[in-house]
């Protein structure tokens, strides 16, 4: 009888505290509910250093931005069928692609003498074999198609930026009639456009530059069948960066070491950030500002990036490398490091620039041909996982503050934040 009554009173108390968790558990999924679709998470330092595999895969856009595009040329129609076919060399000795893996995209316009030297050094690199190598376009010209098209020594896959106004020359992207030029006063000649901070109107050839750049992270993260599962790090190089033939190799060996070694950096690089610098020679590694020759990082660096779409897209400033350092990385509120090697493993050379060589009128003719000495340690591996890491603090270069450099301004086009529709990117536009 006592023990039915303690029964009974243990009962009376439970009731309460059971309803109390009750409640707590539902109003804790009404919340998750009411806020999944703007809640961005924060990614941890071992997701961002890993192999980001806890990564958000949605893509979280403007539910009021509705992008409006130009209508395809027959050419960009038959490009973008072309980024749907599937890596070539993709059989025999490349069928597979090991775990541990890179996969390397190379984005190029048209300089075909640096073209070739760049497949070159590829094709000379320890472990290409392994990689998928993407390379993107803006525009299409023959010669370079035709580089691309010899690759034998890994799985290739092309992919062209089917609204670049390289496609387009007497057409929105490019220039159509009636549009501003240089520093035109609309009112004054009666054409269309909006003027950069600088009073200067859209140039095609130098929006260009950023506009392939988000294009190209936004197909190759998200809009790839060989890539939009993919959640490893994938390295990013151009069409004038020469690469070691210890270069895949020492980048395996920066991602696998990222983790212990640096959790706060968010990539690995090839190279110092100073294009110049051949690296300090030390027995360390160096984690410094993220650099622009040869850089690597994983999907949850990626959605971070993404998530400051706005910012990238809409700061008035033609290179995307100078958008990333004044506006992007400052507003993730620490130092973004990346970790590298303290020799280099890729180079910058050359002299031609700024989308020079699309037209056959200035066709850019240096050679590249002072490229790159090699020293016997620049062929083989050359990172101790033993090594400790100095990190350079004062990040030098573009600061947050910076204003830019224009030629981004122009937010009168098709109704598209500048210059087209930088935004709409995120769909796969």
């Amino acid at each position: 009888m006592a023990a039915a009554a303690h029964r009974a009173r243990l009962r009376s108390r439970a009731a309460p505290l059971l309803a109390v968790v009750l409640l707590a558990v539902l109003a804790l999924t009404a919340l998750l509910r009411a806020s999944r679709h703007d809640f961005v998470p924060q990614p941890s330092r071992a997701a961002l250093a890993g192999g980001g595999g806890i990564a958000q895969r949605k893509i979280l856009l403007d539910p009021d931005f509705t992008p409006r595009l130009p209508r395809q040329s027959a050419l960009s129609a038959s490009l973008s069928r072309r980024n749907a076919l599937p890596p070539r060399n993709a059989g025999g000795r490349f069928g597979r692609l090991p775990d541990g893996h890179l996969k390397i995209v190379l984005y190029v316009h048209n300089r075909p003498r640096y073209l070739r030297l760049v497949v070159d050094s590829l094709s000379r690199v320890d472990g290409i074999g392994e990689a998928l190598l993407i390379v993107s376009h803006d525009g299409y010209f023959p010669e370079m198609d035709e580089i691309v098209q010899s690759i034998t020594f890994c799985q290739v896959k092309q992919i062209f930026a089917p609204y670049s106004p390289h496609l387009f020359p007497d057409a929105f992207p490019g220039v159509s009639p009636g549009d501003c030029q240089g520093k035109d006063k609309a009112a004054e000649k009666n054409c269309r456009g909006e003027p950069d901070q600088y009073g200067n109107h859209r140039s095609p050839r130098i929006v260009s530059l950023k506009h392939h750049w988000w294009w190209m992270m936004n197909t190759v993260w998200d809009g790839l069948e060989e890539t939009r599962e993919f959640d490893g790090h994938i390295l990013f190089i151009e069409e004038d960066h020469y690469i070691f033939p210890n270069a895949y190799r020492n980048a395996q060996l920066l991602v696998d070491l990222k983790p212990n070694k640096c959790p706060q950096c968010y990539a690995i690089n090839l190279a110092p950030s100073d294009v110049k610098a051949k690296g300090e020679g030390w027995e360390s590694l160096i984690a410094e500002k993220m650099g622009n020759i040869g850089y690597a990082f994983n999907r949850t660096v990626w959605r971070k990036i993404h998530a400051k779409a706005k910012q990238f897209c809409t700061f008035d400033e033609y290179n995307w490398d100078i958008t990333m350092w004044a506006t992007v990385y400052p507003s993730f509120g620490s130092p973004v490091y990346s970790l590298r090697g303290p020799r280099r493993s890729a180079a910058h050379f050359g002299k031609c620039g700024l989308h020079q060589g699309q037209g056959s009128s200035n066709v850019c003719v240096d050679n590249g041909d002072a490229a790159v000495q090699l020293d016997a340690i620049d062929k083989v591996p050359n990172i101790e996982a033993n090594w400790p890491v100095h990190i350079i603090q004062r990040q030098e270069g573009y600061q947050a503050g910076f204003k830019g450099w224009g030629g981004w301004g122009d937010k009168t086009r098709q109704g598209n934040p500048p210059p087209l529709n930088c935004l709409g990117d995120a769909l796969g536009a």
